[in-house]
């Protein structure tokens, strides 16, 4: 039998602890360990090892931010982190995803889209909503010494990877990648693949940092696909 998907809540609000566990249990998945600010989160990450973590931003003692960075830090087996935010434009949501977050919700989702984005990291994808995440890069990237900014070299990469990288920054779904480069969508997925590995990426919400923070796709750019969203 497959394991129950283990998560941790960490938020300073009892009320919406107490409903992301209503409704995460009802969906058979367990919630491992609570905690009310950053310290009691990287504490309960070491003693309850959960597979993802709901991380709040804004919390009392530790923020959400720091506590993303030491809980991603050192450990190859780190939990996949979630931040949850009441505001989709938040400079502490863009510096969490450059620290390894791997996608941020509003603190306003739906139950289905709270399961369903639990299940997605856990898979080791990205919680990549493009519009959103390009908003959010576009307006904090290259801003202050405050961000985690992911240096890169994208000299290892081939120029079909640079054009995949490129196409993914501006918000296109692996489907419309391979209708854009006539490719099947197998040979897409594996392209994702070789950026993130030459790279040392986590994720494709990082890939997305890394196209805007080296220049390789400037804040002015507009694609048709903005209202895709792509867990892939």
């Amino acid at each position: 039998m497959t394991e129950p998907l283990r998560v941790l809540l960490a938020d300073d609000q009892t009320l919406v602890r107490t409903g992301f566990r209503l409704i995460l249990g009802a969906d058979g998945i367990d919630v491992v360990a609570e905690a009310t600010n950053g310290t009691e989160a990287v504490e309960a990450v070491r003693r309850t090892r959960p597979d993802v973590v709901l991380m709040d931003v804004r919390m009392p003692e530790m923020d959400g931010l720091e506590a993303t960075r030491r809980i991603l830090t050192g450990s190859p087996d780190n939990p996949r982190v979630i931040i949850l935010t009441t505001f989709d434009l938040d400079r502490y949501v863009y510096a969490a995803l450059s620290a390894g977050a791997s996608g941020f919700l509003l603190k306003d989702v739906t139950p289905e889209q709270l399961t369903a984005a639990v299940r997605t990291v856990r898979t080791g994808d990205a919680l990549l909503a493009p519009a959103i995440t390009r908003r959010l890069v576009q307006r904090f990237t290259r801003r202050g010494s405050d961000t985690a900014a992911l240096h890169r070299d994208l000299a290892s990469l081939t120029p079909r990877e640079l054009e995949v990288l490129g196409l993914l920054a501006r918000g296109l779904s692996n489907a419309e990648l391979a209708t854009r480069l006539h490719l099947a969508e197998a040979t897409v997925k594996t392209h994702v693949a070789r950026i993130l590995a030459k790279l040392g990426l986590r994720d494709r919400v990082q890939a997305v940092i890394v196209a805007y923070e080296t220049g390789l796709v400037s804040a002015g750019e507009r694609e048709g696909a903005e209202q895709s969203a792509e867990q892939a």
